[in-house]
């Protein structure tokens, strides 16, 4: 073996015996026969899932050779049943599905390489492989021919001898995933699950394994709808082409509706009713071949029905759109909105965009390349496509109960997206239901699943649809967290000042400067702990700032009543840190910038998103006069900044800012400290 088996291979082979196999030997079988991936992965999974290196070879002979002279080529269907014929019986590896024939009360398979549609088959053999019936499964058939049957009127001389399952035929595997799991770190888990859908997590930041795990929420999940949009190469189709056998993929071209939901001329079900997944390969490309096909399918994503004709037919495939942006995230943000390459009948309905339950930011993702492949053990295909697909059948939203409250911004389409996400995600992490869920885990599932559904937001109001302007979306987890906003991170400037809320502690400030500075923008970041006293953690620490520190730090002991109710400062350690983002770095006049940090962290209150304070406080409680309050609104609007929070005795002076900057931002003046305190909070 190139790669060198590491302790996660030998977990893996030791909790999955039997359903693993090496993926580098996958890619060596790929595209040669004509059989689908997963089946040359069960194949070598039953011969070559182990560590001897010449047990490998002597099963990579024993695969070759059964998928050679199994495998039923183009234009080779007569000569195999000729070889039946002559031979009695013959072995080929096919898709195997029966139907019960009422009129003869037997059971008939259909096979499709050899083109036969009604092989016999006993009723025990289908019993034990019930699977049959319901879609059917990769099999060795033994396939036998009568020639006595044959001279019968209407006779059907084929008939299966017996078979041996290449995809799984038992469905209770979810049990062996589960048990397995709990030999694993949440860690290990998820380079598990990466590494058995072809990929190296050792070489994937943890931003790319989010976005690829959240490819995956599809298949466990119910009615999910989910939309990838991003740099091409990125593999967005892979998954749902080759992994596994529950997902179908419709590349460009028109999606008629009676092949996506139900042919009215023979009540034939169509693909959501058939697949778990049902994805759209460069959306930008597709179309309906009725006017009222999308509102069919807003129907559909909204309810799981659809109504065609009389009938109301209930459906779980899951939507995926998956398209590619011809220009960076950046730039699309700045000419349009991100459902921009989405077809002209969907790109500006914000009907259609409420029904996404999340946006994969598929810029976050990196192109397919031979370095991101693994040459370790992963979980064979159908195994793992089998339990997701049964996973689909649990749900994690118990897990949330009493744990997480989402913040008071998000409506019931998103409360409802939002928990779809987080069910996916914790049953790929967990699939046991009664294994417990960690905080840490649980508030991964919480941040991702709301910052995909509120980038579906963020385009909504962009497009200019009032309803959708409260877009700050938070969570507090336990009884007595903290709110914590989330925010998508192609949005954000570090250097500028965003629309959310920041952490309970942190504030935006703007130093008015001197006569050798000019105004500058910091943030203060604040945390509070044991102990006493106020500690500043930059070093050195500029004098300024020391100074205005020391001034904020005697106004909330003196103040401490009205400032913070019942709770005791002098009680606490607070740690300080002021963050510079311009050239200027002393830091002066911030005090009621510190006050208000202060107070967040010791309240657990957020600052209001957008806001930025400007005013220093002397040591008795007086605000600072500032004589250059025009300069510094202009600075404040250049950051991007929403609300202003100035000294009242400033007011005068913005006589002079102009018509255009006074309509940038909201300047709301204060008297006080305790003024500014609660001005600035979040109520």
């Amino acid at each position: 073996m190139s790669t060198p088996l590491d302790d996660l291979d030998r977990q893996t082979a030791s909790a999955f015996e039997g359903f693993v196999v090496r993926k580098d030997l996958v890619r060596s079988f790929s595209r040669q026969y004509p059989v689908p991936t997963y089946v040359a992965e069960f194949l070598l999974g039953r011969y070559c899932a182990t560590t001897d290196e010449a047990e490998i070879a002597e099963g990579l002979q024993i695969v070759a050779r059964q998928l050679q002279s199994r495998s039923v080529r183009a234009g080779e269907e007569e000569l195999f049943k000729a070889r039946a014929r002559e031979q009695g019986t013959v072995r080929i590896i096919d898709l195997v599905s029966a139907r019960l024939d009422a009129k003869t009360d037997s059971y008939l398979v259909e096979l499709p390489s050899l083109r036969l549609r009604d092989v016999r088959i006993t009723p025990e053999l289908v019993r034990q492989h019930e699977r049959m019936l319901t879609g059917g499964f990769y099999a060795e058939v033994e396939l036998e021919y009568d020639a006595a049957i044959a001279q019968e009127a209407s006779g059907r001389p084929f008939g299966v001898a017996s078979l041996r399952e290449i995809q799984l035929s038992k469905r209770d595997v979810l049990g062996t995933l589960a048990e397995g799991r709990r030999q694993f770190s949440t860690a290990d888990w998820k380079r598990l699950l990466l590494r058995s859908i072809g990929l190296e997590a050792d070489r994937l930041t943890e931003r790319q394994k989010d976005a690829i795990l959240l490819r995956m929420v599809p298949f466990v999940e119910r009615n999910y709808n989910l939309v990838e949009l991003g740099p091409r190469g990125t593999g967005k189709s892979h998954l749902y082409q080759q992994v596994s056998p529950y997902a179908h993929l419709i590349s460009g071209g028109k999606a008629t509706v009676a092949r996506m939901f139900v042919n009215n001329a023979n009540g034939q079900r169509g693909l959501v009713c058939q697949y778990d997944v049902v994805c759209f390969d460069e959306v930008s490309g597709v179309s309906f071949d009725q006017k009222d096909g999308v509102n069919i399918m807003k129907g559909y994503m909204e309810s799981g029905e659809f109504s065609r004709g009389k009938e109301s037919i209930r459906a779980d495939g899951s939507m995926v759109l998956v398209g590619n942006f011809d220009v960076d995230v950046a730039h699309q943000q700045r000419v349009g909105h991100l459902f921009g390459p989405l077809p002209p009948e969907m790109r500006n309905d914000t009907a259609f965009m409420d029904r996404i339950h999340a946006y994969l930011p598929g810029w976050d993702v990196p192109k397919v390349s031979k370095e991101l492949f693994t040459d370790h053990f992963g979980l064979v295909s159908d195994f793992l496509s089998e339990c997701m697909s049964q996973l689909r059948n649990q749900s994690r939203l118990d897990a949330l109960h009493g744990r997480v409250t989402f913040g008071g911004a998000l409506s019931g389409r998103d409360t409802n997206a939002v928990n779809k996400t987080v069910s996916g995600l914790l049953k790929l992490l967990y699939p046991d239901p009664e294994m417990p869920i960690s905080d840490v885990d649980l508030e991964w599932a919480v941040r991702l699943a709301l910052e995909c559904r509120r980038r579906v937001k963020e385009q909504q109001k962009r497009i200019g649809a009032a309803e959708f302007r409260n877009t700050h979306f938070s969570y507090v987890l336990g009884l007595d967290g903290v709110e914590k906003f989330v925010s998508t991170p192609e949005m954000i400037s570090e250097s500028s000042i965003g629309a959310d809320p920041l952490e309970p502690g942190q504030v935006w400030v703007i130093s008015p400067g001197g006569q050798d500075e000019a105004a500058g923008l910091y943030r203060i970041e604040a945390t509070d702990g044991p102990g006493s006293g106020v500690k500043i953690l930059n070093r050195p620490a500029p004098t300024a700032f020391v100074e205005s520190v020391k001034y904020a730090e005697q106004n909330l002991y003196a103040r401490a009543r009205e400032l913070v109710g019942d709770r005791d400062p002098r009680g606490h350690e607070f740690s300080l840190q002021l963050r510079a983002f311009d050239a200027s770095k002393a830091g002066s006049q911030v005090g009621v910038g510190v006050v208000i940090a202060l107070c967040s962290s010791l309240l657990k209150k957020s600052v209001k998103g957008g806001l930025v304070v400007v005013g220093g406080v002397n040591l008795g409680g007086s605000i600072e006069t500032l004589y250059n309050a025009v300069s510094v609104a202009e600075l404040a609007i250049e950051k991007g900044a929403a609300t202003l929070l100035m000294p009242v005795s400033s007011r005068r002076q913005l006589y002079d800012l102009s018509d255009e900057m006074a309509t940038k931002v909201d300047v709301q003046f204060y008297s006080d400290v305790r003024d500014a305190l609660l001005k600035a909070l979040v109520e």
